[in-house]
């Protein structure tokens, strides 16, 4: 019987940073995970903040049917509108008088995954295309064509990684539809100037202008919170055709509860329509009815803050370590991963030297930018205290 080819080829090429994932548990069985070195996945190393579990004692408490019943398919209003007052209460003063978000511009969803396949299918037609700023998260590309768009990659500025707004201007053409940011971003850890990002929306602004069309901002943002100083815009405030997806997996340490939102801001000059093709992406996706019990630790978490001090030691022992080692890296402003160069130019045979010696990077051919690894120090700092000697006698093939 015939399937869809599609669907198989997406399952049968599978994810580079899952398959070094699922070979670095089954080392770990084989020779124990103190002498794996598993820098491959964004999972976060900080505990659930203690407000978390009390969230969920609370809620454990409620009546079953009341606890587990069927929500609104885009969430609960006490959990959107403490979304929608948290975001005004933080970032009224970027949007002036302007309104920042209601209860109503926002859908709840399984997760950044889902917030990002139910925008691209409320965005896209057959034959548009959406831009993407390399290196960026390999994912972005399957659920872009997914909804039956081009996936077109712009590569950033080689020496900041900051957006290259010349570049992306190059590149707009009568079918851009969109172009996805990501930051803090992931993999490079690169947080995106204010500067940066005027320069890109004026792009937008000029093309659309010369084009005659619509294009919008897909503003990425689960990293929001990881920080280690810079300032990260809100993205509506700078360009108003936006929609922000986020997710609490990183900023609370829940990535297996998948629980985020969309957010079409009231100044979108599509907003009316937009919210009802959020809405209408979510139905013929199946993302409807988010995690009832996540929704209610929303009402009692969205304030609480990310413990970024212990990521931020893990990035001093990390960069320490490798700069005493002679490897180059891009300073990471925020997010929890260090893009690193490898020692060759060809990053997966380097990643098969570190492989041999149980350091388990993510080489960046995944990510759309040849040459470099990603590590994600979102691990135990003994991890990377102990990978040490490995990156070391990594390094002495080289010389």
């Amino acid at each position: 019987m015939a399937i869809n080819e599609k669907s198989y080829a997406y399952g049968a090429s599978k994810s580079s940073i899952r398959e070094i994932f699922a070979y670095g548990m089954a080392r770990k069985a084989e020779i124990g995970a103190e002498n794996v070195f598993d820098f491959s996945l964004g999972n976060p190393s900080s505990p659930a903040p203690d407000e978390v579990r009390a969230s969920l004692a609370r809620s454990l408490e409620l009546p079953p049917v009341q606890l587990h019943g069927y929500t609104p398919a885009n969430g609960m209003a006490p959990a959107r509108e403490a979304v929608a007052h948290s975001l005004t209460r933080r970032f009224q003063a970027e949007c002036g008088d302007a309104p920042v978000a209601s209860a109503d511009d926002i859908y709840l969803t399984c997760g950044a995954a889902a917030s990002l396949s139910i925008t691209f299918h409320a965005l896209v037609n057959a034959g548009d295309e959406v831009i993407v700023i390399a290196p960026y998260f390999p994912e972005y590309r399957v659920w872009i064509e997914t909804a039956g768009a081009t996936c077109i990659k712009v590569l950033a500025d080689q020496q900041t990684f900051q957006v290259d707004a010349e570049a992306v201007r190059a590149a707009i053409t009568p079918h851009t539809k969109a172009i996805v940011i990501n930051s803090p971003n992931n993999p490079v850890g690169a947080v995106y100037t204010r500067k940066t990002l005027n320069e890109l929306a004026n792009v937008l602004r000029e093309r659309e202008e010369a084009l005659g069309t619509d294009i919008y901002l897909v503003s990425d943002e689960p990293y929001r919170e990881i920080t280690y100083g810079a300032e990260v815009p809100w993205n509506p405030a700078i360009y108003d055709r936006t929609i922000v997806c986020y997710s609490y997996s990183k900023s609370l340490s829940l990535p297996g509860e998948r629980i985020g939102w969309v957010l079409v801001p009231p100044t979108n000059p599509e907003h009316d329509r937009l919210v009802l093709a959020v809405a209408g992406a979510g139905r013929k996706l199946g993302f409807v009815c988010a995690p009832a019990i996540f929704q209610r630790v929303l009402m009692d978490c969205v304030d609480i803050p990310s413990d970024v001090d212990a990521y931020a030691r893990n990035r001093e022992a990390l960069t320490a370590g490798l700069t005493r080692l002679g490897y180059e890296y891009v300073e990471p402003d925020g997010a929890f991963y260090l893009w690193v160069k490898a020692l060759e130019p060809d990053a997966e045979a380097f990643f098969e030297k570190a492989k041999a010696l149980d350091l388990l990077p993510v080489p960046s051919d995944s990510f759309g930018c040849p040459g470099w690894v990603r590590i994600g120090y979102c691990v135990d700092y003994e991890t990377i205290v102990n990978s040490m000697p490995a990156w070391e006698k990594l390094a002495a093939q080289y010389r």
